[in-house]
Formats: C-alpha cells, sequence, structure tokens
C-alpha cells in the first residue's frame, strides 16, 4: 500500500454534519477536533519570538537544552528518573511520529502492527503505509505472533483507558515474549480526572515500576498541544530505549524531519514551567464539569473518560444518528465509526471549546430534555 491507496480523510463526512449544527439559532458549538483554542502561554510565546534569528539548519536529534529538559520533565512529571540524552528525540508534533513510525522501523509485508480495538485511525494508517498488517487487539494475551510493533494508548484517545502500573507490566512481559517494540502514546498523561487518576499521576511506560530495569524496546510519545497549547508548534517527542531511539534518529537524519529551532527553545521552556500545565488543567476540568452531567441528562452513557480531553458517550444507536441529534442542536461531536469497527454506537465529545460554548452546549442538551 502507498498513501495514494488511502481512503478519503474520514473527517470529510462530517461536514453535512457541520453545516446542520451551524444552522442552529444560538450557532454551532464545535465538540468535534480536538483542538486547543486557549492561548498560547506567554512564556513559550517570548521563547519562540527570541529565537527566530535561526539561519542554520535545527539539530534532528534536538538541541542540548531541549534534550535535557525532555529528561529532567520525565522524572519530574512522569516518574521516570534515569533517562539520559540518548534516550529522548523530538518530532515534528506526535502525529507524523505515530505514522512514520513503522516505516521508521523497517516494517513492511508479513509484519504485525498492533493498536487499540477503540483507537486513534492514525496506528492503523501508519501500519498500511509501510505495507504491514494492523490488528486491532487490547488484550496482551490476544497479541499474535508475528508482531512487530504493538501501540498502546493511555490515557486512551478517544475512550480515556488509563493503564494502571500492573496492566503496563503486563504488556511490557508479553510485548517481550514476542520481540516487538511497544510504543505507549502518551500524549493526555497530564489529564486525569475521575478514581485513582483523580489523586495519583498516570503512569508511564518507561516506570521503573513496569520496565523490569530495562527499557529495551520501549517507546514513550508525548506530545505539548494539549498540555501548552502548542498544536500549531508541532512539538512533541518520544523516548525509550536508546537503540531504538537511535535507529530513528538516524532513519530522521536521512529523511530531513528537524523540529524547527524555534520550537526546539519554546518546548524547552515549555517543559520547565509547570504553572501553565496546572492552569491549562483546571479549565479543562471546569468544562468537563459543566459538560459530563448535562449528556448524561440527555440520555447518553459515559464509558470511560476518566482521564484524558473527551468524553466517550453513546445513547444506545447508530453514531450517526446521535450526530444528527446534536447536530440539530447546533453541537458538533466525532462518530465512534472514525475509531474502529468497535465503536460504532458511541461519539466523542471535546472539552477544548471555549467555556462559554461548553457552557451553552451543555443548556441546550438540558433544554431538549425538558
Amino acid at each position: 500500500m502507498s498513501v495514494r491507496d488511502l481512503a478519503d480523510y474520514p473527517w470529510d463526512a462530517v461536514v453535512p454534519y457541520r453545516e446542520r449544527a451551524a444552522r442552529h439559532p444560538g450557532g454551532l458549538v464545535d465538540l468535534s477536533v480536538g483542538s486547543p483554542v486557549d492561548p498560547t502561554p506567554e512564556i513559550i510565546r517570548q521563547a519562540l519570538a527570541a529565537a527566530t534569528d535561526a539561519h542554520a539548519y535545527p539539530q534532528t536529534v534536538g538541541t542540548p537544552a531541549l534534550r535535557e529538559a525532555i529528561v529532567d520533565w520525565y522524572a519530574r512529571r512522569r516518574g521516570v528518573p534515569d533517562l539520559r540524552v540518548d534516550n529522548v528525540l523530538p518530532t515534528i508534533g506526535s502525529k507524523e511520529l505515530v505514522a512514520l513510525l513503522p516505516t521508521l522501523l523497517g516494517l513492511g509485508a508479513g509484519d504485525i502492527v498492533v493498536h487499540p480495538r477503540v483507537a486513534y485511525p492514525t496506528y492503523d494508517v501508519g501500519a498500511r503505509v509501510a505495507g504491514a498488517t494492523p490488528v486491532a487487539a487490547d488484550d496482551p494475551t490476544e497479541w499474535p505472533e508475528g508482531a512487530r510493533l504493538i501501540w498502546i494508548n493511555s490515557p486512551g484517545n478517544p475512550d480515556g483507558r488509563t493503564w494502571t502500573v500492573e496492566e503496563l507490566s503486563a504488556a511490557v512481559q508479553r510485548a517481550r515474549e514476542l520481540g516487538a517494540v511497544l510504543a505507549s502514546d502518551e500524549c493526555y498523561a497530564e489529564l486525569g480526572w475521575d478514581g485513582p487518576w483523580a489523586e495519583e499521576p498516570i503512569p508511564s511506560v518507561l516506570d521503573p515500576r513496569v520496565t523490569g530495569g530495562t527499557r529495551a524496546n520501549l517507546l514513550s510519545v508525548y506530545s505539548l498541544s494539549k498540555q501548552s497549547n502548542l498544536a500549531g508548534y508541532r512539538a512533541a517527542f518520544v523516548a525509550g530505549c536508546a537503540r531504538v531511539v537511535g535507529e530513528l534518529l538516524t532513519a530522521r537524519k536521512h529523511l530531513g524531519l528537524m523540529p524547527p529551532a524555534p520550537v526546539q527553545r519554546a518546548m524547552a521552556v515549555a517543559l520547565g514551567d509547570e504553572a501553565h500545565v496546572g492552569a491549562q488543567k483546571e479549565l479543562y476540568r471546569e468544562r468537563r464539569a459543566l459538560l459530563l452531567p448535562a449528556v448524561e441528562d440527555a440520555g447518553f452513557r459515559i464509558d470511560g473518560s476518566q482521564a484524558g480531553l473527551y468524553l466517550w458517550a453513546t445513547e444506545g444507536r447508530d453514531a450517526w444518528e446521535s450526530m444528527a441529534r446534536l447536530a440539530d442542536l447546533g453541537i458538533l461531536a466525532g462518530p465512534g465509526h472514525f475509531y474502529g469497527a468497535s465503536s460504532p454506537e458511541h461519539v466523542r465529545l471535546s472539552l477544548t471549546a471555549p467555556s462559554d460554548r461548553v457552557a451553552e452546549a451543555a443548556r441546550r442538551l438540558r433544554d431538549a430534555v425538558l
């Protein structure tokens, strides 16, 4: 398969529902794509502006300041105290890494890429572009022989599934039995809400309690898009097994996959400042507190969603029917069909709309019940 063989971009199918929702007298409330709307923190914008004299090519491996900032961040925020700079590598956002990882690892025909059953579709796309076979499976005991790359997503997009230390340990053990690289997409790890994640940090696959003393064949992927409102910067990184990270670095040098120098400077500053992350989390917490009970009052059941940036909701009917019902209220969601064959009756509602629009969506949902 090549990129020419990809199907139409799935979000194009949402356009009629967007148009329908936009006809609501009160206007559209867009809860579909999780694109941040809040300002990029000033401290980060200043760092970017100060680095705009970027006359030389940037470093694919990352500046020393950025690599140290990533290492320090894992120690402070993720409970991973023993990384070195050769364990980390910046990327041009996390989506390009997810899409390209099978190719960068040299996978192809006959190789299997495992991903969650309810999943961000780029895991599947990346496998197909490399010529590998994608397989959807959540339970490590069901991961098949022949798996060369296994994706887990904690907290999950769209369902908020979050893996415990014990579950991660079992996943690591199974991946090692298979000889597979285990890549954990952890982009929403700062956004824990309910259950143990209301109080405890969400664990990383690189946590020493998980790794058994070795990071061999383990990767953690993280993005600053959500925690720091840097989606437009394309600011992310991968960390873990030094051998695998080194192979990725070599391939990325050949392909010219270099995060821009000003962005690298901004990332280093963002990783060193925790105040803005806490403030952004509180905004999302407030929006979630507005939206979640209103969605439930309107007849939806919220599944999972203990962490992450979304509410994963169902009213027991086909997702397109729910999309139409919500569109008649001027609310645009994301259909579960986009996230795998196992979620045809769910919709995804994002917490990234402005707070006043989230409040308006909650009002409309409650009014629709009366």
